[in-house]
């Protein structure tokens, strides 16, 4: 159960400073001093950490990407998505082992799921 949890967290941070990152570089309403996002991003970020709460598959996905049940409003789906667009090359520049660790984890996990037919 820690496991999982540490999982769950680890997924949180990641989010998060995707979303910080998008805000950073596209919305005046980011706070560069403390760091606080604009109330849209915010919004964002607290609706994907609250999915990733309810999260009932947790312990085996890696991604919201990879997952055959989405979750997300597609409103909010939407919303996610261009932040991962834009976000995802950029991590690499501003956190590079985070960013060399999603890559890693979504390759497996796709690998993965050819092999037991879910693709």
């Amino acid at each position: 159960m820690k496991d999982i949890e540490k999982k769950r967290k680890k997924e949180q941070y990641v989010s998060e400073e995707m979303i910080r990152l998008y805000c950073r570089k596209n919305h005046e309403g980011y706070d560069r001093k403390t760091g606080r996002m604009c109330p849209d991003c915010q919004a964002l970020s607290e609706y994907a950490k609250l999915r990733s709460e309810k999260c009932p598959f947790m312990e085996n996905k890696t991604f919201c990407s990879n997952c055959r049940v989405h979750c997300y409003k597609p409103e909010m789906r939407e919303k996610i998505r261009e932040v991962m667009r834009f976000s995802g090359p950029r991590m690499l520049l501003c956190h590079p082992i985070l960013a060399v660790w999603h890559v890693v984890c979504s390759v497996a996990e796709k690998k993965k799921q050819k092999r037991e037919g879910n693709i």
